[in-house]
């Protein structure tokens, strides 16, 4: 009989008593730093058990080969195993730590650095009692494939990507995008299969995932994907690297480092280009890069340099290089960069004339972890539609929301609104207009949607016979009032 495998609840509620374990001597912000290393951790030792167990199937009890490296996917040392850190009673964060660095060490081609820089040996914060308790509690599920599907453990692990945002929410905004926004850019960027993907500011890997999710469910091969991501952040990139594997994806490569100074992927003649380019990066970036722009040696400086204060237009400037000839790419911006003046009003026209700009979305406010700030989605791409020509689609879907009460919400059936807006490209009233590169220029290129989406406000103005009805009831209404009070009055006198 088949056991039964994990199921997405049983998994959610396995990690959040995690998180619950360190609550008190370990911050709420930090809980990520720890738990994500100890998933992944018990995740490839259960599988490297599995591949053992299959191998020693195969080969009638053969030890010697059911250890053989290229029988497993990565190799596990010698005393760096889950169980070896399972038998430590003392000393229990050191164990962790040298299981990681050595982990790290067999494989250094895929698991490099993938850990992160957790202080695992600090007993003030982490004692041998907590974590003791933390990897029996890890211990209680065989996360092997046999016991838990990919698409499970993936899930399981986005949850607790938002569940650290919902506890943090203070910048909980720099490493999670709400799903929701990023299913809507997934579906305007379209990819296909054989494809590559670039995210410059991939935070955990939610952007490069869902581009996955898309070939998914329209059944293609999500395999032929190339995918690349750069983050600044240690933890996020690490967090994006074991996302990847726990969701069963091979072909990518994400990079530590600080996009705007120091880019990742080249190629022969400059920088690497990609079939589509997605980001929801840092928003209104202080001290950039700047001082580097205007000399730019990847040639990045395409449209002028922004300012030393605000690196909106960097990260435009930097993604649209970073598409090939038939590229397109789906960026999240604060609305600022819509009407800003100065040097960021310069570079809007610089892009605008050269056609690359094809739609402009305002979503609803309060939708972000982190910001009550309304954001807005650009898609440019290297090869308009003809039909796109000379033209900028203008959505306004401020009211595409569900309101809560911390925060609103962007959900299924709106996302379904503004792409069926996005792909039918027509004016509709109050919400969507086709502005032409001549109605741009009379506006300065200022790119503010009420310029173009005018919002119609019906005439409810009573007519003068329903107004003088209404103020004769009022009047009416007042008379019966005096003489209610004149007659309680003089019952007390």
């Amino acid at each position: 009989m088949t056991p039964t495998k994990l199921t997405l609840s049983q998994l959610e509620q396995y990690l959040a008593k995690a998180a619950w374990i360190l609550k008190g001597p370990v911050d709420a912000s930090d809980f990520k730093v720890y738990i994500f290393p100890l998933l992944f951790f018990k995740r490839i030792s259960d599988v490297y058990d599995e591949e053992y167990q299959l191998a020693l199937e195969e080969s009638e009890g053969d030890e010697e080969y059911a250890t053989l490296p290229e029988l497993h996917r990565f190799e596990i040392p010698e005393g760096c195993h889950w169980k070896d850190v399972r038998e430590q009673t003392t000393n229990v964060g050191m164990a962790i730590q040298n299981a990681l660095r050595g982990i790290e060490q067999g494989n250094q081609e895929k698991l490099y650095g993938i850990f992160g820089d957790a202080q695992w040996s600090n007993k003030n914060k982490l004692s041998d009692r907590l974590l003791v308790d933390l990897v029996e509690h890890f211990s209680q599920h065989n996360l092997a494939n046999s016991n838990v599907d990919t698409d499970i453990l993936g899930q399981a692990y986005e949850y607790l990507i938002k569940h650290f945002a919902d506890l943090t929410n203070k910048k909980a905004g720099e490493f999670y995008t709400p799903r929701s926004v990023v299913h809507l850019l997934g579906l305007i960027l379209d990819p296909h299969e054989g494809e590559s993907i670039y995210d410059p500011a991939c935070g955990t890997g939610g952007m490069l995932l869902e581009c996955v999710d898309h070939l998914q469910e329209k059944d293609q091969d999500y395999r032929t994907l190339k995918l690349y991501g750069q983050e600044k952040n240690l933890t996020s990139s690490s967090i994006a690297r074991m996302n990847m594997f726990l969701h069963g994806i091979e072909d990518f490569q994400i990079v530590r480092g600080d996009t705007l100074r120091n880019p990742a992927f080249f190629a022969a003649d400059g920088l690497k280009t990609f079939d589509c380019v997605i980001a929801n990066p840092p928003f209104s970036l202080k001290d950039w890069g700047a001082e580097n722009w205007a000399n730019d040696p990847y040639g990045r400086n395409i449209a002028g340099v922004p300012p030393n204060g605000n690196g909106d237009m960097a990260w435009v400037q930097h993604m649209i290089k970073s598409m090939n000839s038939t590229g397109r790419m789906t960026v999240v911006l604060p609305h600022g960069a819509l009407f800003r003046k100065g040097a960021e009003g310069r570079i809007r026209q610089a892009l605008l004339e050269a056609d690359l700009l094809e739609a402009v979305i305002g979503l609803g406010s309060n939708i972000f972890y982190g910001t009550q700030l309304a954001a807005c989605v650009m898609v440019f791409k290297q090869q308009k539609a003809a039909a796109h020509k000379g033209k900028v689609l203008f959505i306004d879907a401020s009211d595409q929301i569900r309101t809560g009460r911390a925060q609103n919400f962007l959900e299924p059936e709106h996302v379904k609104q503004i792409y069926t807006w996005y792909q039918e490209f027509a004016d509709v009233d109050n919400y969507v207009k086709v502005a032409t590169l001549e109605e741009l220029q009379e506006n300065d290129f200022n790119l503010n949607i009420p310029l173009y989406v005018e919002k119609i406000i019906e005439d409810d103005l009573p007519t003068v016979e329903e107004a003088l009805v209404d103020l004769k009831i009022a009047w009416q209404a007042s008379q019966e009032a005096e003489e209610r009070f004149k007659k309680i009055l003089n019952e007390f006198i």
